[in-house]
């Protein structure tokens, strides 16, 4: 009858190891992907005119470590959420960008995460542009989840950066017709932060179909936000983040 009962001990022990292992084992791999909430898609804006907001942001309720960019419903500027900050940008004036701080606004296509850890690296000084960044970050995280959110912080040399602003009433089927009203605005040698997302599943869905990338970019000084186009980064003067593993 002892050994009996002692076996069943050191079975039930053994199950309760396991199972403690196995929740762990869970846990440890959700905190190590943050897992990308995408909303709405982009060639419904741009091919069916779908302009309306599919997601208010300020029915996110959890905002604590929360990324995430897209534009402004009926394309009247552009979003960005930095560590549960809100950011809304629209055009002012040809040079000239307002940018707000709000949860109160809708987005046609957004896509965000909370990521409470990042892994931090230098950006190596031969990823000077968008593409090699492309290039780099598909390199880089062949075995990692994807999509995924990433940051850059630091000084860049120029960049080209729009904000939509889609006049009101206007009927959209095309890209080119999406982009009517579009301002553009070169910035050079700016302290800057920007959140990217990356996947080579989301073409026309949150990304442009010439790429896997799509990124915005807020100066340190919160007057220029918009839609990264173009960029030069400064060579050893840029930090990479990638959500922790």
């Amino acid at each position: 009858m002892r050994q009996k009962n002692l076996a069943a001990s050191v079975l039930g022990l053994a199950a309760l190891l396991t199972i403690g292992c196995s929740s762990a084992a869970q846990k440890s791999g959700d905190e190590a992907a943050p897992k990308v909430q995408v909303v709405g898609e982009m060639k419904n804006v741009m091919r069916k005119g779908q302009l309306e907001g599919t997601i208010h942001l300020d029915t996110i309720s959890n905002r604590q470590h929360l990324y995430g960019l897209g534009p402004v419903e009926y394309l009247a500027g552009e979003l960005m959420i930095l560590d549960g900050r809100a950011y809304k940008a629209t055009v002012a004036t040809d040079s000239t960008i307002r940018v707000e701080e709000t949860f109160d606004v809708k987005a046609p296509f957004f896509g965000y995460a909370h990521v409470p850890r990042w892994r931090e690296q230098e950006l190596p000084e031969n990823i000077s542009n968008l593409t090699q960044l492309e290039r780099y970050l598909d390199e880089l995280t062949t075995t990692a989840r994807r999509p995924f959110l990433f940051r850059l912080e630091g000084e860049v040399e120029n960049a080209k950066i729009h904000v939509v602003n889609l006049p009101e009433g206007t009927k959209v089927s095309s890209p080119e017709q999406a982009h009517l009203g579009q301002k553009n605005y070169q910035l050079e040698d700016r302290e800057a932060e920007i959140i990217g997302f990356f996947s080579k599943e989301h073409k026309a869905i949150f990304t442009h179909h010439d790429t896997y990338q799509h990124l915005h970019l807020l100066t340190a000084d919160k007057r220029m936000m918009g839609h990264l186009d173009e960029v030069t980064f400064k060579a050893g003067a840029m930090k990479l983040y990638l959500p922790e593993e």
